[in-house]
């Protein structure tokens, strides 16, 4: 029952084991965030570039297209494809709807 205390060079040994592990732990953290970021940065500079012109399809897969966008509008929605400039042209040309928002035939230079 008197176990004698650990000496103050014992305890600062484990003090110095913990922070070691410690030390560890924190450089692998470090060294998956780098291959993480590393990662995101080969995406970026390999994603493909944003379209200039995007066709809007409807609800149904068989159903006529709903408007046309510039490339970057933010109402574009999710069921878009990416189309040339005399695809774009064409489309307004055969009645499809200009978005309000981002005015492609005025980018286009498409007057009715």
């Amino acid at each position: 029952m008197n176990d004698p205390l650990p000496s103050r060079l014992a305890q600062l040994r484990c003090l110095e084991r913990m922070q070691q592990r410690d030390l560890a732990r924190t450089q692998r953290w470090i060294a998956e965030e780098e291959r993480r970021e590393a990662e995101r940065q080969r995406g970026a500079q390999a994603r493909p570039p944003a379209p200039d012109w995007l066709l809007e399809l409807g609800l149904n897969r068989n159903g006529p297209p709903v408007q046309v966008h510039v490339g970057q509008c933010w109402n574009s929605g999710k069921r878009t494809r990416a189309i040339s400039r005399g695809e774009a042209l064409r489309a307004l040309a055969h009645g499809i709807k200009a978005c309000g928002a981002c005015r492609p035939d005025s980018e286009l230079g498409f007057l009715d």
